[in-house]
């Protein structure tokens, strides 16, 4: 991509982020972007580094997050050069799923933000696809299986009808599920593996071991990492709410509802640290996070500070 897109679109990142932008300043943004198919994918790369500059090294990322530097017009220059830089780099590094998918990286099934997708496999079987999920399916002669890139699934299975008595299974970055009869939902997201069986069980094998590491019965959740199997736990009745398209929080922070609802929304939410460590309860939509945020202010003492069109949101105390 033209380096000098690349940095244009930094240099608006950085505008945009120090203490918003005025109406003008918008209006030439709006038509900066609609100049050509490269700007608008500048900017895609630029609103994805946008989510994920927490992830950055200190030293990178601490000038655009903490300190201004509209009027400071050295220090200003090194941000946008060290963004375009990274704007650069960014489809072979950590932009991720989203990023990767535009790339050409294609799975048989995926959803995007803020989307569930309910899917029937070739024998009857169920698959529900979380926010932000995607699976490649392979069924042939010998195997029924789920390849879980990314996100998290819920499965129920069905018997398989050909005879051939085809084993039901979901394979993961960290290892093999086989469904005994079952249903079941499993998350994938950095090194960890969440398992939660609702019905039946689910035998667990491990990467590079023979022999399954243990069965997971009917009620419980384990997880899986490198270390190994965790030990057993009752099913969480929040943990597995999003089946059902909600968020149940029971005295959760309000820093934990954020990071849960920003997965299902597009652009930045996040929470100040006055008031990050509210106890929330409820029920909120997670396909609809803009009632949920209205749901949060009707109930508790926050505000929701809405920045660049509402895909940048900051929750304060009121």
């Amino acid at each position: 991509m033209d380096a000098r897109i690349l940095d244009e679109a930094a240099d608006w990142l950085v505008l945009w982020h120090d203490q918003g932008m005025t109406e003008a300043e918008c209006a030439d943004f709006e038509r900066w972007r609609a100049r050509s198919p490269a700007h608008r994918q500048a900017w895609a790369r630029a609103e994805l580094l946008m989510g994920r500059l927490g992830d950055l090294p200190r030293d990178w990322a601490m000038p655009v997050l903490d300190r201004p530097v509209r009027h400071a017009r050295t220090s200003r220059r090194q941000v946008v050069a060290k963004l375009a830089a990274l704007l650069a780099v960014a489809p072979t590094a950590w932009l991720g799923w989203q990023w990767a998918g535009e790339q050409g990286w294609t799975a048989d099934v995926r959803t995007a933000t803020g989307e569930q997708r309910r899917v029937t496999l070739a024998d009857g079987s169920q698959l529900l696809l979380d926010t932000h999920s995607a699976v490649d399916i392979v069924f042939d002669g010998l195997q029924r299986t789920v390849h879980l890139r990314t996100g998290a699934i819920a499965v129920e299975t069905a018997p398989d009808a050909t005879g051939l008595q085809r084993p039901f299974a979901v394979h993961t970055a960290l290892g093999r599920l086989r469904a005994l009869g079952t249903r079941f939902t499993v998350r994938q997201e950095d090194a960890v593996v969440h398992l939660a069986v609702t019905e039946g069980a689910v035998e667990v094998t491990l990467h590079g071991v023979t022999v399954p590491r243990t069965v997971v019965p009917v009620g419980q959740q384990t997880e899986l990492t490198k270390q190994g199997v965790s030990a057993l736990a009752p099913v969480s009745v929040q943990q597995q709410s999003w089946v059902h398209g909600m968020l149940m929080a029971d005295a959760m922070a309000l820093s934990d509802v954020c990071a849960e609802l920003s997965r299902y929304r597009s652009g930045i939410l996040q929470c100040a640290p006055e008031v990050a460590g509210l106890r929330v309860s409820g029920a909120y939509p997670l396909t609809d996070t803009d009632r949920a945020l209205a749901m949060l202010q009707a109930t508790y003492p926050i505000q929701a500070h809405q920045r660049w069109r509402g895909h940048w949101v900051t929750l304060l105390a009121r």
